[in-house]
Order: structure tokens, then C-alpha cells, then sequence
């Protein structure tokens, strides 16, 4: 039976691959939203309130196009809806745990970590604790996102400056 600890390293090394596409994404993600006009701190927070690459921007172009934040926020929920169908497989690996534990979880999950923790917990159905690979994909994705995103932010605000003085 593995640690706590030891389903966390796991699942950070599990989705380590991964940062190859995830870091320049979350750089164009902040950048982009530099480029269309939007307030840094107004791209971050997007970024800790979405964490989503795709629905970002789709958010920042609506907005940005004029669509009403209404239309901007049912377009987001409409890109992650694919996430129920995450919570569905995952559903029966999380069962035990307390909808405390479950909401803290289900923010972590994307694309790239639910494939990693999919194999894992399909693998080690009888394992207790394995709920800590989800973390540990889920945090490890989310660290390396918003540090990607404010690399986007200061890169896209400096060729914005860089750009006006031309």
C-alpha cells in the first residue's frame, strides 16, 4: 500500500509529459489577453477562475467582440461541459470521499490529468487514497498554468509596450 505522499509524486510525475504543450499554451493564453486590451490582473484571475486554456479564450474573444458576459460565461460552460462526463468515469473511484473533498478535487481536473488518473485509478481500483493522484496531476497542472499564464502576461504586456512605441 503506497502513501499519501507517494499517490501525489505519482501523479506529478505521471503529468509531467504534459507541461511540453500546457507551459506555451498558458503563455499565449496570458498573452492573448494582454493583446485584446484586458487588465492583467483581470487575465490572471480569469485564469484561477476558468483554468481552462480553451475556454479562456473564448471568454477573452467574446468579451473582447462585445457579447454580453452572459453569453461569454454559458459559451465556457458549454467548452467544459465534457467534465461531467469526467466526473461520471471518476465517479466511482470518489464515492467514499465527502462532496467537500470532491468539489476541492473536481476544480483540479482537466483533460491532461484525467487521462493520467484515469489509468492509475483503473489500475489500483482497491487502493485507498488514490484520490491523491487526481491531486497530484490536478495541482501539478495548475502550478505550471498560472506560472505559464503570468509568463503570458508580463511577455504579452512587454511586446504590447514594445509595440505602441513603434
Amino acid at each position: 500500500m503506497s502513501s499519501k505522499a507517494d499517490i501525489f509524486k505519482t501523479g506529478v510525475l505521471a503529468v509531467a509529459p504534459h507541461m511540453l504543450s500546457v507551459i506555451p499554451f498558458g503563455i499565449i493564453c496570458g498573452a492573448i489577453g494582454i493583446e485584446m486590451g484586458f487588465n492583467p490582473y483581470l487575465v490572471y484571475a480569469m485564469s484561477i477562475i476558468i483554468f481552462g486554456g480553451a475556454s479562456q479564450i473564448v471568454f477573452l474573444q467574446l468579451l473582447s467582440g462585445g457579447a454580453s458576459a452572459i453569453i461569454a460565461v454559458t459559451s465556457v460552460g458549454v467548452i467544459n461541459s465534457r467534465h461531467l462526463l469526467y466526473g461520471a468515469v471518476l465517479s466511482e473511484h470518489l464515492e467514499k470521499l465527502s462532496l467537500l473533498k470532491k468539489l476541492v478535487i473536481s476544480y483540479f481536473i482537466v483533460d491532461q490529468g484525467f487521462a493520467e488518473s484515469n489509468k492509475f485509478l483503473t489500475k489500483n481500483k482497491d487502493q485507498n487514497n488514490k484520490h491523491y493522484h487526481l491531486l497530484g496531476t490536478g495541482i501539478t497542472l495548475w502550478i505550471c498554468w498560472q506560472i505559464s499564464t503570468i509568463l503570458g502576461i508580463i511577455l504579452g504586456s512587454f511586446i504590447f509596450s514594445i509595440g505602441s512605441v513603434f
